[in-house]
């Protein structure tokens, strides 16, 4: 229920807004100006934020099951890391079993508000020999899984490169050049598992390399040929590669993540603003400390990263209390702090609103997002819907955003109040209408959970 109280608590002369309401007569349009509050605490949101790991092997016959996921809902995470381990399958086709349990989870997934980060793999021992498949059975194995892939997009947030080496990570590898070269030649078996994975996952969504290294010699590019706002979201192969760090702030080259050269790091500040960034932390150091945190998932725009590992990272973050910060900031967080409306609207007139919101968190997202103004007659419940044109993937982080724009109202729109809401919901029909993928705004009173809508204001529309 929309709850914009004119409250006004005067205390030391310090003067509270509530989403305060006013008409600021030095509007030339004649808008009514809301004013809103940032709330404080910690919200659950889609395509961000701490991730629970999950890993399912041809060594168990585990899967994912309906209360974990509502468990998972409960503690806040939209995410969950689903790693597909296949030692049995190293010398032969994934098994339809198999097959189908990946099918299972993933349709769990979208009945109950939750993402996949999605990892195939053959090992987790660097003493299990072979380390990974032949390329051959690689290739097999990424065009059994495709029609999956296809059917269940939307329920990926990103997939990491995997099959390559031990945990998946293309660092041990029996198959595809065990520390090659950097120069095109020695890399390009990786390139071609890259681009079997480009060609089964729908160009929607992004493949996480381990290293800088993955990319610029996979595809031949240097440190400065990074994506821009003018090449993002494309659906080139570039746009599309994205990057994870499984080890974060291990020591001051992340345990070999950048190979000691500092323009990897620039390398990745630059292309993790329009690509996704996020993994996890592996052991306690110097570099791991708050204030070293905050400042790389500032620079690298980190959106996602493992709640369980390194524990002792995370119990530092906990007891020197950066953690609700990390909690809050990981992906977008976006903020609204003044909307402006037109003024005693008219339902055969164009209605004008501008909206002022700054995104506070470490990232802007980097799926897919629509963007859509909702009229909620008070009366009837009936639901007037606009398309906007704007794209949340460019709502930068630390950047503020306006959303102006100037509508013509359905003609099917009768007289009356109506509650005028955003919707950023996701644009994927299956997972469109379900509350739990739209994007929550962090303010107070606005956020109607049952719809997914953030009320913004009341009107009467004559």
């Amino acid at each position: 229920m929309l709850k914009h109280i004119n409250i006004i608590i005067l205390s030391s002369l310090i003067l509270t807004f509530f989403a305060c309401e006013r008409d600021d007569n030095n509007t030339s349009k004649n808008l009514k100006v809301v004013e809103y509050a940032e709330i404080d605490s910690i919200i659950f949101n889609p395509e961000r934020g701490f991730y629970a790991f999950n890993d399912f092997s041809t060594n168990n016959t585990s899967s994912l099951s309906e209360s974990n996921l509502k468990f998972m809902v409960r503690n806040g995470h939209s995410l969950t890391y689903t790693a597909y381990t296949m030692p049995e399958f190293r010398d032969k086709l994934i098994s339809e079993e198999f097959l189908n349990r990946i099918r299972v989870n993933m349709s769990l997934l979208r009945e109950h508000g939750v993402k996949s980060i999605l990892r195939f793999r053959y090992t987790t021992s660097e003493s299990d020999r072979p380390w990974d498949a032949t390329e051959e059975i690689v290739m097999q194995h990424i065009e059994q899984i495709k029609p999956i892939l296809e059917e269940y997009a939307d329920v990926i947030l990103v997939m990491e490169a995997g099959f390559i080496g031990v945990w998946g990570e293309w660092y041990y590898t029996d198959n595809f050049n065990y520390r090659p070269a950097q120069n095109v030649e020695e890399y390009a078996p990786r390139r071609r598992v890259l681009d079997a994975l480009l060609d089964a996952l729908p160009n929607q969504r992004m493949i996480c390399v381990r290293y800088p290294a993955a990319k610029l010699f996979t595809f031949g590019i240097t440190h400065t040929d990074t994506i821009t706002r003018q090449t993002a979201y494309n659906g080139s192969d570039l746009s599309r590669i994205a990057s994870h760090n499984d080890c974060f702030l291990a020591d001051q080259d992340d345990r070999g993540t950048f190979g000691g050269n500092r323009f990897y790091r620039q390398f990745w500040q630059k292309e993790s603003k329009y690509l996704a960034m996020g993994g996890e932390t592996c052991g306690l150091s110097s570099f791991s400390i708050c204030d070293n945190a905050i400042s790389d998932m500032e620079k690298y725009h980190w959106s996602f990263l493992n709640s369980s590992y390194h524990p002792n990272v995370l119990g530092q973050w906990n007891t020197s209390g950066c953690m609700d910060q990390i909690k809050k900031r990981l992906g977008y967080r976006f903020v609204l702090s003044k909307g402006e409306f037109t003024n005693q609207p008219k339902i055969s007139e164009k209605f004008e609103i501008n909206l002022h919101l700054k995104n506070v968190g470490f990232a802007a997202p980097f799926n897919p997002r629509a963007v859509e103004l909702v009229f909620v007659n008070k009366t009837s419940k009936n639901e007037y819907k606009i398309e906007l044109n704007d794209d949340p993937r460019f709502w930068f982080a630390n950047e503020d955003v306006i959303i102006k724009h100037t509508v013509n109202l359905p003609s099917e729109m009768v007289t009356g109040e109506y509650t005028i809401c955003l919707n950023l919901p996701d644009p994927e029909p299956t997972l469109y209408d379900n509350p739990l993928f739209s994007i929550r705004l962090a303010n107070k009173e606005m956020w109607n959970s049952e719809k997914g809508y953030n009320e913004l204001v009341t009107l009467n529309f004559q």
